[in-house]
């Protein structure tokens, strides 16, 4: 009798469980409109501190910037891929006992608060919805593209929380704001299906950079926490290396620019829609690189202590600002921006 009791109750357990899945991914997955596009709109859009006005589609009622059958599913549902909402952070001693000196991660400073967010950890969430110095941030990764930079989320006036659609546009994570549940893909920063498509979202200043340079620029910073509440195996990578695009993503992305090889690092700076890239180890080479792009002349400059490249704007008065460039392979820069120049 308390053998069935107890087979009775696994089956009701598990049967829940499997609702409670498909109400969470199942039909809160986004489905997207079908057809061609019943009109055009034009809609007037804060970018970069000035309106302008873009041309955009509406389909069904449905407004999006890009055609609708080039995003496709990415395998996992919406939220599938889980995002890190409640982050915990460790000291370098801490860490030092599992993350070596040559692993991957993304560096953000604000004020006096400098963190580590590694790609061991980043590889299986891709966001980390986190707030430093009481400002929240929006850290992403997209381990088939290599890109790993940081926003401000600001949607409609308000800081608001990301996740993962379980979509890609061009083999590149496309998130969600969970106020209006529009679609972004992340190399774009910018909304293309939903209430806030043609909207940007401000990059802010962060590094691609190994443990050990960070912990030698920053003794006494903070580390990402393997403790994020879902069980995964850090350390490994289900992509395989983390400097090397699968053929899954170079297989989404049709044609290629073959100025540089696929797995090329390159730094992308759009101005006024126009779009340039960086090959960095030319900068490297170099050490530091000037240019002028669409009436604006840039920095690039390698920190060699910190094996950084930083990219700056240097300004009327002399002055330099840093500004935050797309970082990616090329074969996904390119894919994003066609047209891009290129620098190598």
């Amino acid at each position: 009798m308390n053998r069935n009791l107890f087979i009775i109750s696994a089956i009701i357990i598990l049967a829940a469980a499997a609702f409670l899945l498909f109400q969470r991914f199942g039909r809160e997955s986004f489905e997207l409109p079908k057809g061609k596009p019943s009109e055009e709109i034009v809609v007037e859009l804060e970018d970069d501190e000035k309106l302008t006005e873009k041309k955009i589609m509406v389909t069904d009622g449905v407004k999006h910037s890009i055609p609708l059958e080039e995003i496709i599913s990415g395998g996992p549902p919406k939220d599938g891929i889980p995002s890190i909402d409640n982050p915990k952070f460790i000291s370098v001693e801490e860490a030092n006992q599992w993350l070596g000196d040559d692993e991957p991660g993304v560096a953000f400073s604000l004020g006096d608060t400098h963190r580590f967010y590694p790609y061991q950890i980043l590889v299986w969430h891709e966001i980390v919805n986190d707030t430093v110095q009481g400002q929240r941030v929006l850290i992403t990764y997209c381990p088939l593209c290599l890109t790993g930079f940081i926003f401000d989320p600001v949607v409609q006036g308000e800081r608001v929380e990301f996740g993962t659609s379980g979509k890609l546009w061009k083999s590149n994570l496309v998130m969600y704001d969970r106020k209006t549940d529009s679609l972004w893909p992340q190399i774009l920063g910018e909304a293309v299906v939903g209430e806030m498509t043609g909207t940007r979202l401000k990059t802010l200043p962060s590094d691609q950079i190994t443990y050990g340079a960070f912990k030698k620029a920053h003794s006494q910073g903070q580390v990402l926490s393997r403790d994020t509440g879902a069980a995964r195996f850090y350390g490994s990578n289900p992509y395989g290396n983390y400097f090397q695009p699968v053929s899954f993503a170079l297989s989404l992305v049709g044609s290629r620019d073959t100025r540089l090889p696929a797995e090329a690092y390159v730094f992308g700076i759009v101005v006024d829609g126009k779009a340039k890239a960086y090959f960095i180890e030319s900068v490297k080479n170099q050490g530091e690189v000037k240019d002028t792009f669409e009436g604006k002349n840039f920095v690039l400059k390698h920190d060699k202590d910190l094996d950084v490249v930083r990219v700056y704007e240097k300004l009327p008065d002399g002055s330099e600002v840093r500004i935050n460039p797309f970082s990616s392979f090329w074969f996904s820069w390119a894919a994003a921006y066609p047209d891009s120049e290129l620098y190598k």
